[in-house]
């Protein structure tokens, strides 16, 4: 079996990618599941997506998710806690897949050990052959040697999930990648690069782009804080020139200070500092180019104007760094168990006596009948045999937990002391059922918890200490199922009249009632 993949994309409303779209509604191989765009327009995205015909062809398969406009990792945030597949593949929207990719995608994740945590695809920049690659045209040729790009890098999403995905302190499409491979591998999950191939076309841009970029000093300062000196060894990125650039405007600062206080030697000997600086990063950046008049132009004005730039942006980020560091971020020492890195969507691993090491059970609708956004325990009515489904459960030695989504708390219709007296209600009339792990969230949160996402699953797992793919999980609707499959945990649906057609049709395995899901789990016939 190959793996399971949802593909992310997001955009901030670039033409080319209705390119990408149409580039992936035409693959060769196996035929894409699911593509999540997330439009990170925020409120200047009143307007549609421009997604071209391939909108069409793709169909039910292709889900346009509103982002909040607050960058890449946060819009990568949105769309992989909206995937169900146990692997995610970030795409940036300008790159256009070869034929082959989604084919050569699937033998890159399907030859992975079960410790890789992630597989970063290669890129390939088209540079023209009649003349010498211009300043920016090398600029993005380097991703074709950048670590853990999300051009295309696929997570394992229990990873992500794990080490709560992308920093949303990185506000731009800069540094957040590295970040994310550095928590990574640094807790010793390897990222391997596999075959699969993208090319990444040189769009036009504006004389001042290289100016523009050096916003992303800021991160660097980041970075370091949060990574220590050795980052850039340690995450493949190339020396920066920071410490020349401050020379130059440090030249010049104190050049225009001199002239005005009168002090023209001074004045003098500075200026020359900064013509030299200026003139070595111009030549430097000159050299290996084209030499048009307009490249020429080009190079003598941002040469210019880049140091002053680069050290405003590291200066600024200096100067917000206290700020960035107390906002809410990934742990700060998040580590994946093994079991959950492992969790790759294939169909969970067995406990030698085929019985599950622990069964992780829904709340409403499967222990007791579903009383929407209940808070009163007086209204709680367990399910036709489940107590006596636990008991055996007990009975084999199999360990048990609660998985429940209370959106009621998010949305301001129950409070954490409703919920929990409900709990206590239902324990009482069912007995212990282990750890309770419960998602407050509302479905717009965006969380990692909320079931379908595996949060609540890989939680009460580890709270056990079960590897994931040993336990099972028992629900009554879908996002049940998917929880189960996005953990790498077994999954029986027991359906009641609120499930879907769908849901049934989709689910691997399917019981009439709570006790006939525990026959299916210790073994015994269904009848």
């Amino acid at each position: 079996m190959s793996p399971r993949f949802d593909i992310v994309v997001p955009s901030a409303g670039r033409p080319e990618l209705a390119r990408l779209l149409t580039a992936l509604g035409e693959q060769d191989g196996p035929a894409l599941e699911r593509v999540i765009v997330v439009d990170d327009r925020g409120d200047a995205g009143g307007a549609p997506l421009e997604l071209g015909a391939a909108a069409e062809e793709l169909g039910e398969r292709l889900e346009l998710v509103r982002g909040a406009g607050r960058g890449p990792a946060a819009a990568r945030n949105v769309g992989w806690r909206h995937a169900r597949a146990a692997w995610v593949v970030f795409l940036d929207d300008d790159v256009v897949p070869l034929p082959d990719w989604s084919e050569r995608l699937a033998e890159d994740l399907g030859a992975l050990a079960p410790d890789v945590a992630a597989s970063q695809g290669r890129i390939r920049v088209p540079l023209p052959s009649d003349r010498r690659p211009t300043d920016r045209e090398r600029c993005v040729a380097g991703l074709e040697r950048a670590v853990w790009a999300t051009a295309d890098m696929a997570y394992r999403r229990a990873v992500l999930a794990a080490f709560g995905g992308f920093d949303e302190r990185f506000p731009r499409a800069y540094r957040e990648d590295a970040d994310l491979g550095l928590r990574v591998t640094r807790a010793g999950h390897p990222i391997a690069r596999g075959a699969r191939t993208v090319v990444h076309p040189v769009a036009p841009t504006g004389p001042l782009t290289s100016v523009r970029l050096q916003a992303g000093n800021a991160d660097d300062v980041l970075m370091r804080a949060l990574h220590g000196r050795g980052w850039r060894e340690a995450a493949g990125a190339p020396a920066g020139r920071r410490r020349r650039h401050l020379a130059t405007v440090a030249g010049a600062v104190v050049a225009g200070g001199a002239a005005v206080s009168g002090r023209r030697r001074l004045a003098a000997t500075a200026s020359l500092a900064w013509a030299a600086g200026t003139a070595e990063l111009a030549g430097a950046r000159i050299a290996p180019g084209p030499r048009t008049g307009r490249e020429l132009a080009t190079m003598l004005l941002t040469s210019a104007l880049i140091p002053p730039a680069a050290t405003f942006h590291t200066l600024a980020g200096l100067v917000t760094l206290p700020r960035k560091l107390r906002a809410p971020g990934p742990p700060p020492s998040a580590a994946a168990p093994s079991s959950a890195v492992a969790a790759d969507g294939l169909g969970a691993a067995p406990a030698p006596d085929g019985r599950p090491h622990a069964v992780l059970l829904d709340r409403d609708g499967t222990l007791v009948v579903d009383v929407p956004y209940n808070g009163d325990p007086a209204a709680v009515e367990p399910m036709p045999g489940a107590a006596e489904a636990l008991e055996r459960l007990r009975a084999a030695g199999v360990h048990t937990a609660v998985v429940s989504n209370q959106s009621g708390i998010g949305r301001g219709l129950l409070s954490r002391d409703r919920v929990e007296a409900v709990n206590r209600r239902v324990e009482e009339l069912l007995g212990p059922l282990g750890p309770w792990v419960v998602c407050p969230h509302a479905p717009g949160d965006g969380c990692d918890c909320r079931k379908p996402a595996p949060g609540l699953v890989l939680r009460a797992a580890e709270l056990l200490g079960a590897d994931p793919r040993r336990c099972a999980v028992i629900g009554d609707i879908g996002s049940d199922v998917e929880a189960a499959r996005a953990a790498g945990a077994r999954a029986i649906l027991v359906p009641t009249p609120v499930t879907r057609r769908e849901e049934i049709a989709a689910a691997p395995e399917v019981a009439p009632d709570l006790a006939s899901a525990v026959d299916l789990l210790l073994g015994e016939r269904v009848a």
